[in-house]
């Protein structure tokens, strides 16, 4: 029980601009239906948007729109400003902790062929779907702003 709250726990402490990263939160409106899309962590398999460090030369915007394509294999307008933030462990034990600013990404198209198809699985969801199949009540979170969203 301690090491679930441990894990999940939050000081109030920013993360250096350099330690940052950024993620998409792709979504698409069909027949006023709002649906997101989740892709897996290579690590442990879980349900997760897409996220990355900020590349050189490109925005945090531009950098979570860049991870959307990599990962999820989906390419669409991104917003200039985040709408949520979580934090995460960033190496393999967890230890290592990382702020993560997600940006909403209304996706345009949906490739068959992507960088990382391989290694990540991708599930369009509804907003009580992602609510359960989110692992970090962050995410979950964050999912249910953007609903807010289209009402």
């Amino acid at each position: 029980m301690i090491k679930n709250f441990l894990r999940n726990w939050s000081p109030k402490v920013e993360t250096p601009s350099e330690q940052r990263q950024v993620g998409a939160l792709p979504y698409a409106v069909r027949d006023g239906r709002l649906s997101m899309l989740l892709i897996t962590s290579r690590r442990s398999g879980r349900w997760i948007f897409p996220k990355g460090a900020i590349e050189p030369g490109l925005s945090a915007s531009q950098s979570a729109a860049n991870e959307a394509l990599e990962e999820a294999g989906v390419v669409g307008q991104i917003e200039d400003t985040p709408i949520g933030s979580y934090r995460t462990g960033s190496d393999l034990d967890g230890s290592a902790l990382v702020d993560v600013d997600i940006y909403p990404l209304l996706v345009e198209t949906q490739l068959d062929q992507w960088k990382e198809r391989g290694q990540r699985l991708r599930h369009w969801v509804v907003v009580s779907e992602a609510q359960r199949l989110l692992a970090d009540p962050a995410l979950a979170r964050i999912a249910l702003d953007l609903a807010k969203r289209f009402g």
